[in-house]
């Protein structure tokens, strides 16, 4: 037999065509995702993988329905997280956020259409639920200039031209974030423009079966790198070094970004919310951090975790005082949440924030999250405003209880935070990061 007609073994015939999560399996795929160590790591964890199809269309299918319950004809989302929550789509997200080219529209029908730079649907063509990708939306200064205004009508006419097919006068549009211009051409056209940001934020509030599968595996690749990160946590280094392992490991597993760069040491973790810097750790010190990050899928993960750097022998008795505070915090405001409840409820319940710690608190006691830190949000007592968050958990929801406890004037702070999840007996907590031992008086 020749040489030529002796037939190619193909190496990848034996590849799967399809990832876990039901993506295509193959190298040079537009949509992004996890990579193959997080898929090794979450099956050697024994995590349930989500189905992107399935949880794609729950995220649909339960904004029609609320779209319906409000008698809208639809919503106009330009936050690039409403956009990946309808369309599960990405385009240079944080720019995105500040320059917004990209739009979504989406009927009573669930009829799709997307806006995205030059019309192309390079980025959401593996997505059969966007049935429209028309050209960018943008009315910003940066890319319009003083045509602004034009633009702003031209786009506003396409918007009540899709809105008039098969309906009536009363053109009832829900818009979250729009550029002034925008929103006074549409108004202008006679278009009845609504709150989209209530719209989707009680929406996105509840998740799915898949949207916690991702979660719970978000949480485990960033808990990963939490531990990549204490490793690091030596005296001798910076700040910056730290939280550059938790940013490395996140990119590494399939994340996408973090929103903050909440992480101090020593006196600067007092006041909370100092961020980051080339400050070196010493010795019997401790580090705090927030993760605020948004890992694999999209997925928010908010955790908070403080530790002691040295000796624990050296630990101070107000250290241990502080965190076993911030501890109990945590505790006991978890065990109080559950389905049913009302968010006033969760203000007044819970633990006591000691009168000292008070100036110093956390701007809040828990807060939804999902694609990033979502409604509702949990005052504490005194920062309770009647009716701004009148709602009552559902199972579904998941929160982030966090606590900050530091002394006016004093040297340091403790921060700590789960995420936790609204079940239909009670909570799961979804983290599973320890506390520090060495700092709890129990």
């Amino acid at each position: 037999m020749k040489h030529a007609q002796i037939k190619k073994i193909n190496p990848y015939s034996r590849i799967p065509k399809f990832k876990l999560d039901g993506t295509p399996n193959y190298n040079d795929r537009v949509e992004i995702g996890p990579t193959q160590l997080a898929f090794d790591e979450w099956i050697k964890a024994d995590l349930k993988i989500p189905n992107l199809q399935n949880m794609r269309e729950f995220r649909v299918s339960r904004l029609v329905n609320e779209i319906n319950k409000r008698k809208l004809d639809g919503v106009l989302v330009f936050d690039p997280l409403n956009i990946r929550y309808i369309t599960d789509t990405t385009n240079m997200q944080l720019w995105n956020s500040h320059n917004p080219f990209r739009a979504c529209f989406i009927s009573d029908n669930g009829y799709i259409i997307l806006w995205d730079y030059k019309g192309l649907d390079l980025l959401s063509s593996f997505n059969p639920l966007v049935k429209e990708v028309r050209n960018s939306a943008s009315m910003f200064y940066f890319a319009n200039g003083d045509n602004i205004k034009n633009d702003a009508v031209n786009f506003a006419n396409e918007i009540k031209d899709i809105l008039s097919k098969n309906r009536n006068n009363n053109l009832r549009l829900a818009v979250d974030k729009i550029q002034i211009h925008g929103l006074r051409a549409l108004e202008n056209l006679g278009i009845n423009v609504l709150d989209g940001e209530e719209v989707m934020e009680r929406t996105r509030a509840v998740k799915g079966e898949e949207e916690l599968n991702a979660m719970r595996c978000a949480i485990h690749s960033c808990e990963m790198g939490m531990h990549e990160m204490k490793k690091m946590c030596v005296p001798g280094v910076t700040e910056n070094d730290i939280w550059a392992v938790l940013h490395a490991e996140n990119i590494k597993r399939g994340g996408e970004w973090i929103e903050t760069r909440l992480l101090s040491s020593g006196q600067r973790t007092n006041p909370w919310f100092q961020e980051c810097g080339p400050r070196v750790i010493h010795e019997n010190e401790i580090l705090a951090f927030d993760t605020d990050l948004i890992g694999c899928y999209g997925i928010c993960v908010d955790i908070s975790r403080t530790w002691f750097v040295g000796d624990t022998a050296k630990i101070t008795p107000k250290q241990k005082e502080l965190y076993t505070e911030a501890y109990y915090q945590i505790k006991e405001n978890t065990e109080i949440i559950k389905p049913g409840i009302n968010i006033k409820d969760l203000v007044f319940g819970g633990r006591e924030l000691p009168k000292k710690y008070e100036a110093l608190r956390y701007s809040c006691k828990m807060h939804g999250v999902g694609l990033c830190d979502e409604w509702p949000l949990v005052h504490y007592p005194v920062d309770y405003v009647d009716g701004a968050f009148d709602a009552i958990l559902e199972s579904g929801m998941v929160l982030c209880v966090e606590a900050y406890i530091g002394e006016e004037g004093g040297l340091e702070g403790i921060k700590l935070e789960d995420q936790v999840l609204v079940t239909d007996d009670g909570y799961e907590n979804l983290t599973n990061f320890q506390f520090e031992k060495d700092l709890i008086h129990f």
